[in-house]
């Protein structure tokens, strides 16, 4: 399948809408249930401890704190990629 100008579009709106996101918002809390699955599947000293605790009682819900780039990032590549749609010839 080849990309077309409406795809660029699609896709450069939605990479620019989640990099608005991250700039906007400093962390984001998993629930219980994320946080089980992300200690359940993840590999190394952090998650043997993280498993021992979701043995023993109730989880404490995990912060995720993305770094300031990625939305500075994803908001660059999501304006270039509507650019380049624009750019682009329309669809026949």
């Amino acid at each position: 399948m080849e990309f077309n100008r409406n795809h660029y579009f699609m896709i450069g709106i939605i990479v620019l809408l989640l990099g608005i996101q991250f700039r906007l918002v400093d962390s984001y809390v998993l629930n219980e249930k994320t946080t089980r699955f992300l200690a359940e599947r993840s590999t190394g000293a952090a998650s043997a401890q993280m498993t021992l605790v979701s043995i023993s009682g109730p989880v404490s819900r995990k912060v995720v704190r993305p770094p300031e780039w990625m939305g500075w990032a994803l908001v660059s590549i999501g304006s270039v990629l509507v650019l380049h749609s624009l750019a682009l010839p329309r669809p026949s």
